[in-house]
């Protein structure tokens, strides 16, 4: 039998396996024990093997026979959140037996059963958001699942089923359309305070926009990195010309002013529909 090398057979799987998964790709017991002697891999707990390089939280959450949920699981299937955790969040599942001492992290047990090296599915990671992370960063999670296609009906279902009574009305008011979480935050900021917006909207000459209020106010939501900002200003800033010479007021917000300054974003949104800046001139 030729020699397989364990951190080979962990860096093509791309995640963290349990011994009888290398012994079934080839690696042998000898192996195992000569990779984790020479640090090229590491064993969190008996039986579960990963690259040395791991991240601190997937060998935190195998360390207690789970793996990472909440927001941490949400960010790792690619989903918008809002902000991680200082602490780490561990999933169990259903079967999970913790280490004692799990004193240092989050426990979340709900229904599943753990896959090591997977985070915790979906649908699982956002039921968690929602009693973690409060209604906006759970949402603002919820949309972007949405978007990317992460959510099957039945994985929508089981969601709503499983959130908190009062939580439940936001799987219906969530749309998969939503370019951020940018949107997704100010629509369900504004639709609290009793201001409709269409999303996604096609103008003539300008292109889609984010989100507009009425019939001429575009809100824009800048989410880019200073960088990549400075490169389309430009481009941004003959987009909203053109818009406002077909009549249109463009509003555009960034990410810190959306996140850090809500209440001058939305006294400004105010204030233009006060004006009546969302309304087709006649």
């Amino acid at each position: 039998m030729s020699f397989v090398r364990a951190s080979s057979v962990l860096g093509s799987l791309g995640r963290m396996a349990r011994t009888a998964e290398l012994r079934g790709r080839g690696v042998s017991r000898a192996e195992l024990s000569r990779a984790v002697r020479a640090g090229e891999v590491v064993r969190p707990r008996q039986g579960v093997y990963a690259l040395a390089n791991t991240a601190e939280e997937w060998l935190h959450a195998a360390s207690h026979g789970g793996t990472i949920g909440c927001a941490t699981a949400a960010a790792a299937h690619g989903l918008w959140v809002l902000e991680l955790p200082s602490t780490p969040h561990v999933w169990l599942g259903t079967a999970g037996t913790p280490r004692t001492g799990c004193d240092d992290c989050v426990r979340h047990w709900d229904e599943g059963r753990v896959r090591v090296g997977e985070p915790a599915p979906v649908a699982n990671a956002l039921r968690q958001m929602a009693a973690c992370c409060g209604e906006e960063a759970f949402f603002a999670a919820l949309e972007s699942a949405l978007r990317h296609s992460l959510l099957s009906p039945g994985g929508l279902a089981w969601l709503r089923r499983h959130l908190p009574v009062a939580m439940r009305w936001l799987v219906g008011f969530a749309r998969a359309d939503a370019d951020s979480g940018l949107e997704s935050l100010i629509r369900l900021r504004l639709h609290r305070i009793g201001i409709s917006v269409r999303t996604q909207v096609l103008v003539p000459a300008v292109g889609e926009v984010d989100l507009v209020i009425g019939e001429r106010l575009i809100i824009e939501a800048d989410g880019r990195e200073n960088h990549e900002r400075e490169k389309e200003r430009a481009k941004d800033l003959r987009r909203d010309a053109v818009a406002a010479s077909a009549g249109y007021t463009t509003l555009r917000f960034t990410y810190a002013l959306v996140i850090g300054d809500w209440p001058l974003v939305e006294a400004a949104i105010r204030g233009a529909v006060a004006r009546g800046a969302h309304r087709a001139t006649s």
